[in-house]
């Protein structure tokens, strides 16, 4: 029976799942697949099949599910998903205005934050259409009951008395007033962003400067670049602590949703207050202060807060919503520019769920107990300092299994600085006191592919030798190489007992997105000389974001039990070296290690372990022991205690390994996310 564009083939339900196998036509129209998704039920999509496009003078061309390599032309394309390539599976959930397009590629596996039909479609532009379908198999796993989104306790609330302490509009540099604050979302810093980005909303930079340097590393990627500069406004004498805008195509910039937003100077029941001011673009006007070109606003103001509001229910991590009214309330008023907007007066309160990640709270416990041990030596400050998630209570730290062994695998460049090995002094402390066997596989600067043969290489002539298995430790680079391995090398799979990512380069790095073209001439020059072993070249192009991301759309589970532990390090925790290098990584997002974003140092589907307060070097390598005093000079924040780290993760594996209710010992299913508001699209 044939639905629109959609053919079913099967159906079935067995003890609480329903299974849909059906294919999806190429053309950019969306499709109901007649699968009602609840909150709370968990889904499982697989694509196969192949589709073909025409292409700009006219020849085919052939796309699987997760879609073709985004060139040059993308940037002028209005693709329902613009992160996505052309021709990829895509989905979303509901046909509310605000559902969010994700995608889906050869497979997805997630958990439904609010109920909704899910829908699939071709990312294609218009009327654009090819030939050909995709087979898709859907597996819905129901929640025992539908999760309500009702907080477990009483909320307290936003005080009249704290509403009122507020300004209730935004400044510009000259102290000309501005937009109405119309908003606030009550929740962490992490929550906050995390579910914004969830749900399509996109971090803008702050200025032209940062814009640019921004668009430059992201068009030598070929990844279309969706925001322009906002503006520095200014609430509580500071400009806005973020902006976002919801993701638009290139070609419609005169009209976008955007809004700024500022950390009260209080909290709300231990949860910071962010207050918001969001107004939709829908065009451009003459600014009236200088006569330049600028957006020009929706002067109905209250449909973007409500907008706004909207759009983080589709989160699943709104517990409430209500509305206040400001003791003097802003009715009508104009812009910073001189445009005229409307309001009926109230302030849109969003309230989030309070999330605890109790597996990052358990690898917390674990570190802080293993610090005090103190496996590194000298003196360190209170565990806080180096990771985010507070710690609760010590653990007993008992002996450690010999029945693995753990083999280390650092990152580009480690060949170059061979007197500074990663977690040197950590794989030396867990042979020498915990019997341990530790080695580091210190493998050339190769492509990801190249290092993935040498690695299967190396565990199936060690396995030959000693069967206890392996846990790999990937670091920066070694990480997408080991995913490599697991993914082209399925016989060693059954080698392997775990996996951890530390500071991994798992969805690559906007900073080597720039590199490869522009300088693998002179990367080339420097193959072979001081230690420096392999194709720098090829090297940097595997951690291209396009790379790693086609990749992950190609391989979108995990094969073994994997962890991630990113690094995310505010300014005064950046060595001087890595200080340029942050400065890039922050027009992409705050949360990085001035090399990594902490969402591309999350492997998709592994266990969430926190966040190290490190920047990308110090967390794995000793460079203060490098020869040369002037690079010590530059390297003043490369401190960190990596023994005490490394042995914490390999605790927590042989933990995760041994309990035979862990859902992260059940490859090859992908393992449950378990930190979706910083990580799941």
């Amino acid at each position: 029976m044939r639905f629109l564009t959609v053919l079913f083939f099967s159906t079935l339900f067995v003890f609480g799942q329903d299974t849909k196998t059906l294919n999806v036509a190429a053309e950019a129209k969306w499709v109901d697949t007649g699968v009602k998704l609840m909150r709370g039920d968990r889904y499982s999509i697989e694509a196969s099949g192949e589709i073909v496009l025409r292409g700009a003078k006219g020849e085919e061309q052939p796309s699987k599910p997760g879609g073709l390599s985004r060139g040059f032309r993308d940037l002028l394309r209005a693709l329902p998903l613009n992160t996505a390539g052309r021709g990829a599976l895509i989905g979303r959930i509901g046909d509310r205005e605000t559902s969010q397009a994700f995608m889906v590629g050869a497979g997805r596996d997630g958990e439904t934050a609010l109920a909704g039909n899910l829908f699939l479609s071709v990312n294609l532009s218009g009327n654009e259409k090819g030939a050909g379908t995709f087979t898709v198999k859907i597996k819905v796993t129901r929640a025992p009951v539908e999760l309500s989104k009702a907080p477990a306790g009483p909320i307290v609330e936003l005080t009249q008395a704290q509403l009122d302490s507020l300004p209730t509009r935004v400044v510009d540099a000259e102290g000309t007033e501005g937009d109405r604050q119309n908003f606030i979302i009550v929740g962490s810093e992490a929550a906050v962003t995390g579910a914004l980005k969830s749900v399509g909303w996109v971090q803008v930079d702050k200025n032209v400067k940062s814009s640019v340097l921004n668009a430059i590393l992201v068009s030598m990627s070929k990844q279309a670049y969706l925001t322009l500069p906002m503006s520095e406004l200014m609430m509580f004498g500071r400009s806005q602590d973020y902006g976002f805008a919801h993701a638009v195509p290139f070609v419609v910039v005169a009209q976008r949703h955007h809004f700024r937003i500022w950390r009260a100077p209080f909290q709300v029941n231990g949860n910071d207050a962010w207050i918001g001011a969001g107004t939709h673009d829908i065009g451009f006007e003459k600014d009236q202060r200088n006569g330049s070109i600028t957006h020009k606003i929706d002067p109905e103001t209250d449909k973007e807060r409500d907008y706004i509001g909207q759009t983080l229910e589709e989160s699943g991590l709104v517990v409430k919503k209500t509305y206040m009214t400001h003791k003097i309330p802003v009715r009508e008023a104009k812009t910073a520019h001189g445009a005229e907007f409307r309001s009926d007066g109230r302030t849109l309160i969003v309230y989030l769920e309070q999330k605890r990640n109790e597996d990052a709270v358990r690898f917390s416990n674990l570190f802080c107990s293993v610090l005090k041990t103190n496996p590194d030596g000298g003196e360190w400050g209170p565990c806080s300092e180096y990771m985010e998630t507070g710690s609760e209570k010590d653990v007993e730290l008992k002996p450690m299994s010999r029945d693995f062994r753990v083999v280390v695998v650092p990152g580009i460049f480690s060949s170059c600085a061979s007197d500074a090995p990663a977690f040197d002094r950590g794989r030396a402390y867990l042979k020498d006191k915990q019997g341990v066997d530790a080695a580091l596989l210190n493998i050339p600067n190769n492509s990801s592919e190249d290092n993935a043969k040498a690695i299967a290489k190396y565990l199936r002539e060690q396995f030959t030798k000693d069967k206890r298995k392996f846990i790999l430790i990937g670091y920066s680079k070694g990480t997408p190489d080991i995913q490599m391995a697991l993914a082209t090398e399925p016989n060693i799979r059954e080698m392997v007992a775990a996996f951890v990512s530390i500071a991994g380069a798992s969805g690559g790095s906007p900073v080597a997105d720039a590199l490869p073209d522009r300088l693998s001439g002179m990367l080339g020059k420097i193959n072979g000389k001081g230690g420096c072993e392999g194709d720098l070249s090829d090297g940097f192009k595997s951690l291209s974001v396009e790379r790693r991301r086609q990749f992950l759309a190609q391989y979108p589970r995990t094969f073994v039990p994997t962890f991630s532990i990113p690094a995310v390090a505010d300014q005064d925790k950046v060595s001087k070296a890595m200080l340029q290098s942050w400065t890039i990584m922050n027009g992409f997002s705050s949360r990085n290690d001035a090399q990594l974003t902490e969402q591309d140092a999350i492997i998709p589907g592994s266990m969430y372990l926190g966040a190290a307060r490190s920047d990308h070097f110090a967390l794995a390598l000793p460079l203060e022991n490098m020869k040369g005093g002037i690079l010590k000079t530059f390297l003043d924040k490369n401190n960190y205690p990596r023994a005490a780290l490394l042995e914490s993760v390999v605790r927590f594996a042989l933990d995760e390994i041994k309990a035979p209710d862990s859902k992260a010992i059940e490859p090859p299913k992908q393992a449950p996310v378990k930190n979706k508001s910083i990580f799941q699209p």
